[in-house]
């Protein structure tokens, strides 16, 4: 099969061919049908977060399940599945406790480096990237790490569900249960930050104000369910939203952009009691500042994983509130692209060109 293989930071990925394992007790393989250009298969590429070299990134997609091995009883081939890389084990504190998201079952969640199911003409071991590698054509993956959809879902929508819009929506509704007529910001309209405001819509959030420097993105924000729009070149963002919001601040904010500034500006724009949840992967080793007096108006600021799923739950209802035309999943897909063209979509990701840019496999 071809794959799309990162041999060493800030360096193009390269197509080669490789083969992958036979299904083992457990594991599925899949044919990859849709994957998903993301920013946080970006930070690793980048070097802001590490991982084992040479591996093939990609975490967001979509496919058909071709063989499954022994012992595994949720899916059969032909079933339609959406990945998720919050691999769960069901056995784990984290899991029996109602968090599978943050799951510690190293049986199941491998760690960098363990799993062994890819082969090729190279010396060197090629890593699978956690626990998925979805630029590829084929994904051989635990049972755990799949949720079987609908087959009038359409693939290629499908395949954002996976990460960019569970991991917004469910910071919204799962992390930090906005609840109907409550103020919220989102800062960052990418795919992710899209998610937020959408989830936030259909959570029946009063206020919805998006932020974002690029007036496309805004003004896409409206039809997902913003109500303001600030643009930081305008002036200070969290003057703008205390403005808007009479001198008070909004009850929730969202950081969905993973840098130090944003983070620092969801917390200032906090009216008392509310709440700031850090949603983007702000990079390894930076360290954000607040004021500690913002604290005693019972100000809080929270972490928000994969948006806190539960995914064998919350993507079903995901698509459901696509088919029942409440989660604008159309207006995500900025371009589609062949794998070959890998780089040049992850460089319009760079330029802001794109909401969301998805591979389609033969």
């Amino acid at each position: 099969m071809k794959a799309a293989v990162l041999y060493e930071v800030n360096k193009p990925l390269v197509i080669e061919e490789v083969s992958v394992n036979k299904p083992g007790p457990r594991e599925v393989l899949i044919r990859t049908k849709v994957a998903g250009l993301c920013h946080s298969d970006l930070h690793f590429m980048e070097g802001l977060y590490p991982w084992p070299l040479p591996t093939i990134p990609g975490h967001e997609s979509s496919g058909i399940v071709e063989q499954v091995g022994s012992d595994v009883t949720y899916v059969q081939p032909g079933d339609h599945v959406v990945t998720c890389l919050s691999v769960f084990c069901g056995t784990c504190d984290m899991c029996t406790t109602g968090r599978p998201v943050l799951c510690t079952g190293t049986d199941v969640k491998l760690l960098p480096g363990v799993a062994n199911r890819f082969n090729w003409n190279k010396p060197e071991k090629l890593n699978q990237f956690i626990n998925l590698s979805s630029f590829a054509e084929q994904m051989l993956v635990h049972e755990n790490a799949v949720v079987k959809i609908r087959k009038d879902m359409p693939l290629d929508l499908a395949a954002l569900i996976g990460c960019g819009v569970i991991t917004g929506y469910g910071a919204v509704v799962n992390t930090a249960k906005v609840r109907p007529g409550e103020s919220v910001a989102v800062i960052g309209c990418g795919g992710v930050g899209m998610a937020a405001i959408n989830g936030a819509a259909i959570a029946g959030a009063g206020r919805i104000i998006a932020v974002d420097t690029n007036p496309v993105k805004l003004q896409l924000a409206t039809k997902l369910g913003a109500t303001d729009l600030v643009n930081p070149n305008d002036g200070d963002p969290v003057k703008q939203v205390k403005d808007k919001t009479g001198g008070l601040g909004v009850e929730h904010a969202f950081e969905v952009l993973g840098a130090k500034i944003t983070a620092e500006q969801a917390f200032g724009m906090l009216a008392p009691g509310g709440t700031a949840t850090i949603v983007g992967m702000i990079p390894f080793g930076t360290k954000i500042e607040l004021h500690g007096a913002d604290f005693l108006r019972e100000r809080r600021i929270q972490g928000s994983s994969m948006g806190s799923n539960h995914f064998r739950q919350d993507m079903p209802r995901l698509v459901e509130f696509y088919l029942n035309g409440k989660l604008h999943l159309d207006d995500w897909v900025s371009a589609r692209i062949k794998l070959s063209e890998i780089n040049e979509g992850f460089a319009n990701m760079k330029a802001g060109k794109t909401v969301r840019s998805i591979i389609e496999f033969n």
